[in-house]
């Protein structure tokens, strides 16, 4: 078993897709689950987590309909409005829905650091709970500080982080971010993709030695059993093709223990979002 934990699907229009600018040319496509398929399989990825590019319901029940004719998806993270007083609702009509696992918002795009911790923000992201779903968190490190007091605000709450919170790799400003981030693995309802990071170095002129640092900070931070690899594709597709992207991270896993690489190849996917077995 080996579930990429973090990808995307999308049918290209660029009234949609705003943050797709002139520099993204290669992601102004469509990307759908044959694509995925196509390069994962070979890599020996048997399994996925379809995760929302979009802040509409539309996007999420669309998602869900290609992981009813898909088994390779194996999940979907989609968004629904955390602050509508109408979220319970939202969620309960697809909740019937066994695909959907999560929830996310795009909080990296929001002006306010501390807008994980607003009132009806906080009010949505309790009734996940009853719902049984998990919350991504799309950050970026400046963002880290809020996500902290939510992990502790919401202990019985599963979230996972995102890209690691996207660390300023390419510019080397990482101790804030580290600091941050051993902060947040203390929370043990918080788990962490090693997903990402291409996009977060220099897209032309990467190497493998750029990441190692970053990646042992969240191995040493959440160890094995609370990461989960995942690749971002299609985004990464930006500076690495997806063979690359899994070899960033089979490198750091030639280290570990069969079990450890198991976690993070797929068992704590698994067990985070509640995913099929096998």
């Amino acid at each position: 078993m080996f579930i990429d934990a973090h990808q995307h699907f999308w049918q290209y229009a660029a009234a949609d897709y705003p943050w797709i600018d002139a520099s993204m040319k290669r992601l102004a496509r469509d990307y759908l689950p044959a694509d995925l398929t196509a390069v994962a399989l070979t890599e020996g990825v048997t399994g996925s987590v379809a995760v929302q590019a979009r802040q509409t319901v539309q996007e999420t029940d669309w998602l869900l309909s290609l992981a009813a004719t898909n088994p390779f998806i194996r999940g979907v993270v989609g968004w629904v409005d955390l602050r509508s007083p109408t979220v319970a609702d939202d969620l309960r009509c697809r909740v019937s829905n066994p695909k959907l696992v999560g929830v996310r918002h795009v909080v990296q795009d929001e002006p306010d650091p501390r807008f994980l911790l607003g009132d009806d923000f906080v009010r949505g992201l309790k009734t996940l709970e009853a719902f049984q779903l998990t919350y991504d968190l799309l950050l970026f490190p400046h963002q880290l500080p809020a996500a902290i007091e939510l992990a502790a605000l919401l202990p019985d709450q599963p979230f996972v982080l995102d890209h690691l919170a996207k660390p300023q790799i390419k510019a080397g400003n990482l101790a804030d971010w580290e600091a941050d981030i051993k902060a947040l693995a203390r929370h043990q309802n918080v788990c962490c993709k090693l997903s990402g990071l291409v996009t977060e170095a220099d897209w032309d002129n990467w190497s493998r030695d750029d990441f190692r640092g970053v990646l042992d900070v969240a191995l040493t931070a959440f160890g094995p059993d609370r990461l989960l690899f995942g690749s971002d594709w299609p985004v990464c597709l930006l500076a690495a093709n997806y063979s690359e992207v899994v070899g960033i991270v089979s490198e750091v896993l030639a280290t570990l223990s069969h079990s450890e690489q198991a976690a993070i190849k797929g068992a704590t996917a698994t067990r985070f979002y509640g995913l099929p077995q096998g």
